[in-house]
C-alpha cells in the first residue's frame, strides 16, 4: 500500500477540504480485512489512508491512537420512532392509544416529545448511528406538533449527526382521510421530510400506498411505508407503482412476509426486487402497531435481489418496554440468527443502512466521506459480539466516545492471566483490591 493515497477526485459536494478545513489523524487503526492502517481526514472527507505509522496530521491538526480499535464505516440508524421514544414510563394514555378515525383525543406535549427524541438520537450517535431516520406520527387533534418537535432535535443536532423525520399519518383516504392528505402535503412542504403511511391501519390499504406515492411523487421525496407486508396483493401493487415513482421507496418491518407460503413469498421479493423497493427488518422484533414480534425472511429477500437493511425499531415505548437502539445490536442479531456472515450483517447496518436512506457510500478509503465507527476489538465478529468502548466520527470529527473499564480482584490463585492488562489501580473501600485492569 502507498504510504500516502491522495484522493482519486475533489469531493463532489464541495466540501472544505483545503488551506483552513479541520483535519484528523487515526492512527494505528486495523481495518475489517486485518490491514493496520493509518487514516488522515481533512474536512469531511478522508483525505489520505496509509500504512500504520506512515502519515501525519496536518499542522495543527488533532491526533486520535486507535491501537487497538477495529475502525468501520458508520452505521446509520434506518427506522426509529422519535416521538414515542423513551415514552414507556411516561403518564396518561400511550402514544398509539388513537381512536378509528385517526384523531387525537389528548394534546400532544411539543416540548416533551422534543426531550424524548433528543435523548434517543444522542443514545444512537452515541452507539455509531451517524444518521437516522425516524417515524413520527402526525394526526387529526394533534396536527404537526410532533413533527415540529423533532424538526427542532434535527437543527440541535447539526454537526453531531443527521436526522430525518419520516411523516407518518394514519388515515389518508375516504373523507376522514382528507385532513391526513392535507397534513403530509403540509409536512413534506417544510423540507426534509420522507413522505410516510401506515397503510396497514387504513380501511383503503391499497388507497392509503397511492396516497403516499402520490405525495411523494409530487414532491419529489423518498416514500417509507410501515407495514406488515402479510398482504401479497398489497406488495404487488406496491411494486407496480413504485416503480413509477423517481425517488425511493422503502418498507418495513415486514414481519408478516415471514408468515406467508415460501412460494408467494417469493413471488413477492421478486416484484420488491425488480421495482427496487428496499426493505428495513428490525431483528429485535416488532414496533410501533405491529403486531407481531416476528422478523421478516431476509435470507429469502436477499436471495430475490431486495436491498435489505436493518434497524432498531422501537426504543422503550409503549409497543417495546425495552431497546437499544444499537446498529451493532441489529447485526449480531442477524449473524446470530439469521445466519448472514458477519460482514453482511454489519453491512446491513452501514452500507445497505446508507443507501436506504439516500446517503452516499462509505469506505476507509482516500476520497470518501469521513463517517466512521472505531470500536475496540481485533475482528468483526468479535466486535459484534462484545462492543463497549466506542469512537465515532461525524464529517471528520469526534462528535461521540464510549469508554468502558472492567476490573477483577486478584485471583486467588495468583494465576497468571493471560491477555489481561495488569495496569494497577488504587484500591477502593470495598471495591476490588488493586486488581488488573481490562478495557473493553
Amino acid at each position: 500500500m502507498s504510504a500516502d493515497r491522495k484522493q482519486p477526485q475533489p469531493p463532489e459536494d464541495g466540501a472544505a477540504t483545503g488551506v483552513g478545513a479541520t483535519s484528523l489523524l487515526l492512527s494505528h487503526a486495523r481495518l475489517a480485512d486485518g490491514r493496520a492502517v493509518d487514516v488522515r481526514l481533512v474536512g469531511d472527507r478522508i483525505e489520505a489512508v496509509g500504512t500504520a505509522g506512515s502519515l501525519g496530521p496536518v499542522a495543527g491538526g488533532a491526533r486520535v491512537d486507535l491501537t487497538g480499535h477495529l475502525l468501520l464505516p458508520a452505521p446509520a440508524e434506518p427506522h426509529a420512532h422519535a416521538d414515542t421514544a423513551l415514552s414507556a414510563d411516561s403518564p396518561g394514555p400511550g402514544p398509539y392509544d388513537v381512536p378509528c378515525d385517526g384523531s387525537y383525543d389528548v394534546p400532544c406535549d411539543g416540548e416533551e416529545v422534543r426531550r424524548r427524541a433528543t435523548e434517543a438520537a444522542l443514545l444512537q450517535l452515541g452507539h455509531g448511528a451517524t444518521a437516522l431516520r425516524a417515524h413520527v406520527r402526525i394526526a387529526v387533534g394533534r396536527g404537526l406538533t410532533s413533527l415540529d418537535a423533532v424538526l427542532l432535535t434535527r437543527r440541535s443536532l447539526h454537526g453531531l449527526g443527521e436526522l430525518t423525520p419520516v411523516a407518518v399519518p394514519r388515515l389518508l383516504t375516504g373523507a376522514a382521510g382528507a385532513e391526513g392528505r392535507a397534513l403530509l402535503r403540509d409536512a413534506v412542504r417544510r423540507g426534509g421530510v420522507v413522505a410516510g403511511g401506515r397503510p396497514d391501519g387504513d380501511p383503503d390499504p391499497a388507497g392509503h400506498l397511492e396516497a403516499v406515492l402520490t405525495v411523494a411523487a409530487e414532491h419529489g421525496v423518498p416514500a417509507d411505508l410501515h407495514t406488515e407486508g402479510d398482504d401479497p396483493v398489497w406488495l404487488a401493487r406496491l411494486a407496480a407503482m413504485a416503480g413509477e415513482l423517481g425517488a425511493g421507496v422503502t418498507i418495513g418491518p415486514c414481519a408478516g412476509l415471514a408468515r406467508l407460503p415460501s412460494e408467494v413469498a417469493g413471488r413477492a421479493a421478486e416484484r420488491l426486487a425488480a421495482a427496487g423497493v428496499a426493505v428495513v427488518c428490525l431483528p429485535q422484533g416488532g414496533c410501533g402497531e405491529a403486531g407481531s414480534r416476528g422478523v421478516a425472511p431476509v435470507g429469502l429477500l436477499r436471495a430475490a435481489g431486495v436491498r435489505v437493511a436493518a434497524g432498531s425499531g422501537a426504543l422503550r415505548d409503549a409497543a417495546n418496554p425495552v431497546g437499544r437502539g444499537d446498529p451493532l445490536e441489529a447485526a449480531y442479531l442477524l449473524a446470530s440468527q439469521a445466519g448472514l456472515a458477519p460482514e453482511e450483517a454489519y453491512g446491513a447496518v452501514s452500507a445497505e443502512a446508507r443507501a436506504v436512506l439516500g446517503l452516499p457510500e462509505v469506505r476507509v478509503e482516500a476520497g470518501f466521506p469521513a463517517e466512521l465507527l472505531a470500536v475496540r476489538g481485533e475482528r468483526l465478529a468479535g466486535v459484534l459480539s462484545l462492543a463497549y468502548s466506542r469512537i465515532v466520527v461525524h464529517r471528520g470529527r469526534v462528535v461521540a466516545r464510549t469508554s468502558a473499564v472492567r476490573e477483577y480482584c486478584d485471583s486467588a490463585a495468583a494465576l497468571d492471566l493471560p491477555r489481561q492488562a495488569r495496569t494497577k489501580r488504587p484500591p477502593e473501600p470495598g471495591g476490588p483490591q488493586a486488581g488488573p485492569v481490562v478495557r473493553s
